[in-house]
Formats: C-alpha cells, sequence, structure tokens
C-alpha cells in the first residue's frame, strides 16, 4: 500500500527513520514528506536513501507531476510522525504552505498524527484545542508518551516508540483498506472501527500487596493480555484507559492509570468506569493481603534474648481478603445494561472439577456479562505471548473456544463477543 510518512521539525525526527524501514520492509511504498524544519534534524538524503525515492519539502519540485495533489490523493495512509505544536497549529486551521499541509488538506484515506514536544507545549490550551479540531475531523491522534524529553526534562510529549506507532500504521490501513474511503464531509465524520465512540477500561497486570518495605505477595502475571485487549480497542476506534499493575509500556493511543494494589486498582476502576461503555477485568488481582504493614524490613532472624539466644522463627502473616472488584462491577450497575462487564478467570483444574466447570460456576457467581476462562501454571499462559481461552456468555451454553493463538488474537475475539452485544 502507498504510504506518507510526514515529518515535522522536532528532535524526534530521528525515530521517523525507524518507522520509515519498518513499513518499508512490511512491503509498503513510503513517500516521505519532511517539513523544511524537519531537515534541519535528519537530511535530505538519509530519508532518499531508505525510501529509495526522491525527498520534497515544497510544491514546487516536479511542478508537472502536481504533487502537492497527487500524493495525498493516491495515498492508502497519511502518516505524520512526529507532528510538532506548530504542524498541529497549521493542519487544524487547514493551512498549506507547503508540502505537507497540502498532502493533508488533500489525502482521503486514514490520517494518523503522533505529536511530539515539550509537556508545557503539549498541554496548553491552544495545542488541545488543535488536537481536539483534528479527531473530530477523523484524525487519529496518537497521545504521546510520558518520558524524557530534549535536555533534563521528563514528561508527557514524548514520541511513542516506531514499534507502537507502525502498529497504529497497521490498524488504519486495515481499517482504510474495509471499504471505499469517504471524502469530504463524510471523512470527516466516518468512524475509526466498530468501537468508535465508545470508552473502555482494561485492567492488566498482577497486583502486589507490600509486606514490608521490600517484600510483597504478588502472582505471576505479565499484564500482557490486559494490554493486548486495551491496544486492539484503541485500534478498533475506542478511548481506552488502562488501569494497570504491570511495568510494561502503555501502548499507543491509550491512556494509563498505574497502580499497585488491589486496593488501588478498585479505586481506579470504580473512577473510570463511571462514564465507560465497558469494562474489561483481565488484571490477575490478589484475592488476599497482609492485614498490616512492617515499616521497616522484617529480620530474619532477631536481636539475641537475655540467655544470648536469637529467635530464629519465622514470622506469622496473617490475611485479609480484598474487595471482589468484578463482583462489585456488577453490583454498581444494578440492573442497568451499561457498562458491559468482562471477567477473566485464571483457572486450575482439580480433584473436584474441570477448569471450564469452575469457569462457569464462577460467571454464575459474579454476574459479569463475558467470562473469559483461561488455564494458568508456571508454564503456562502467565507471561507467555500466546493463550488458549474459553469465552463464556451470561445467558448461553454456548463456549467460544480461542486458541492456542496469539494473546493480540485472544483481544480479537474477546472484542467481536463486546461489540455484538453492545
Amino acid at each position: 500500500m502507498k504510504v506518507v510518512l510526514g515529518v515535522a521539525g522536532g528532535i524526534a525526527a530521528y525515530k521517523a527513520c525507524s518507522l520509515l524501514r519498518l513499513l518499508s520492509e512490511a512491503g509498503h511504498d513510503v513517500t516521505v514528506v519532511p517539513t523544511a524544519s524537519a531537515l534541519h534534524f535528519v537530511g535530505e538524503a538519509t530519508w532518499a536513501a531508505l525510501s529509495g525515492k526522491p525527498v520534497h519539502t515544497d510544491v514546487w519540485s516536479d511542478i508537472t507531476e502536481v504533487p502537492h495533489v497527487r500524493i495525498g490523493q493516491e495515498a492508502d495512509l497519511v502518516v505524520v510522525a512526529p507532528a510538532t505544536a506548530d504542524l498541529l497549529a497549521r493542519a487544524a486551521s487547514g493551512q498549506a504552505d507547503d508540502l505537507l499541509t497540502n498532502v493533508l488538506l488533500t489525502a482521503r484515506c486514514p490520517v494518523v498524527m503522533a505529536p511530539a514536544m515539550h509537556t508545557e507545549m503539549y498541554e496548553h490550551p491552544a495545542t488541545q484545542a488543535n488536537i481536539a479540531t483534528l479527531t473530530e475531523r477523523g484524525v487519529h491522534v496518537v497521545p504521546p508518551a510520558s518520558g524524557r524529553l530534549t535536555g533534563r526534562d521528563t514528561g508527557p510529549g514524548r514520541l511513542p516508540e516506531p514499534e507502537q506507532l507502525f502498529e497504529v500504521c497497521v490498524r488504519e490501513l486495515a481499517r482504510g483498506a474495509g471499504g471505499a474511503a469517504p471524502s469530504g464531509a463524510a471523512a470527516a465524520r466516518a468512524p475509526r472501527g466498530d468501537l468508535a465512540g465508545r470508552r473502555v477500561v482494561v485492567t492488566a497486570g498482577g497486583t502486589r500487596e507490600p509486606l514490608d518495605p521490600v517484600r510483597y505477595l504478588g502472582n505471576r502475571s505479565s499484564g500482557k493480555q490486559g494490554y493486548a485487549l486495551a491496544a486492539v480497542a484503541a485500534g478498533r476506534g475506542a478511548e481506552v484507559v488502562l488501569v494497570s499493575a504491570a511495568s510494561l509500556e502503555a501502548p499507543a493511543g491509550v491512556r494509563v492509570v498505574r497502580v499497585e494494589t488491589a486496593l488501588e486498582m478498585e479505586a481506579a476502576v470504580r473512577a473510570e468506569a463511571a462514564e465507560a461503555d465497558v469494562v474489561v477485568m483481565a488484571a490477575a488481582v490478589a484475592d488476599f493481603r497482609p492485614s498490616s504493614y512492617a515499616d521497616h524490613k522484617i529480620k530474619k532472624t532477631h536481636e539475641p534474648g537475655a540467655d544470648g539466644s536469637a529467635d530464629e522463627s519465622a514470622p506469622v502473616v496473617t490475611l485479609v481478603r480484598n474487595p471482589d472488584i468484578l463482583a462489585g462491577l456488577v453490583a454498581a450497575r444494578g440492573g442497568a445494561a451499561a457498562p458491559v462487564v468482562v471477567g477473566f478467570a485464571a483457572e486450575t483444574g482439580d480433584e473436584s472439577a474441570s477448569v471450564l466447570e469452575h469457569g462457569r460456576a464462577k460467571l454464575a457467581r459474579k454476574g459479569c456479562d463475558v467470562l473469559v476462562v483461561n488455564e494458568v501454571g508456571a508454564d503456562v499462559t502467565f507471561g507467555k505471548d500466546d493463550n488458549t481461552v474459553h469465552v463464556l456468555r451470561r445467558g448461553s451454553d454456548a463456549v467460544l473456544d480461542v486458541g492456542p493463538v496469539t494473546k493480540t488474537a485472544v483481544a480479537q475475539a474477546v472484542w467481536d463477543v463486546v461489540t455484538d452485544i453492545l
């Protein structure tokens, strides 16, 4: 497919070189359209060598080919990375003062813009208003990552990694290939997927329940399945909030709320679920937590007593039950249909019942709309890149068996079930 890679004049322009290589190696025909400022960071020769095409910044080169119109008209995807505050402002106001802004005006394909700038510039009301305008017109604006910026600055405004932007491009290309691209006003209103306009909350990772400043009670969950669910939902057009107890890098286009304990996760989910259409509880939430927290490290051997002998007995840890977040969500909505609540059940079969039988019992007990059941263990599911699940739906005896497949494929199957309910 034909991809236009627009590059604005920011220090993150160097990352666009890797994105160009990923797109080219995937078989796409990539035309690089930098701004004049971008060439101060990465030169024309680099873009030409990596793309195999000449590079221009103005509308006067190869004028007989009418590039300011043709490039945008023929594109299957336009992605701008990085998109500076200046570029966002010019695009939002419809300016056409260089080749890239002309391409943006003539493109009728999916458009992705990845802002990258200092935090103060990104958070300024003018920039936020420009992003809102572009989003309203149908542009997929990828939220920036938070991290080290130019110099010693740290905060939101960092360009997501090329691999993440490539995943967004692949999803947008697939969306655009689903039918003829709309034009004119219809393009601005075109939904980006079957979850467009929906707000979803996904939880991920295993919670950690602190025992003392260096120890905690936890589990083997990596959070990979929750992150795949969040990424797929974003790719299908949803506004996604990921409540995460994992340390994975945030998927592109997803807002992450970091938590650690079950109580922190419960508070975050309650706050974010208030306006949600769907809540997916993919996190492995600890059932129990220590009843008390030691302010200092618990010593293995205590100080010697009066007789000189050390107390080498092991401490006794008393546990208390954590709240059932999933059941609480169902109870809070009462008889309302929203939000759709999806639970995950990490099960191990035992002498009393199979994994699937335990899952059916949990579905009846929790009252959620969908329960995704998977068998877990030390070398099964946790930390792996693939998964096998059984998807159960309230009020139905049918079982959707998925796998063994990637966790992204599992996420697609789960969202297919959810969109059917919606």
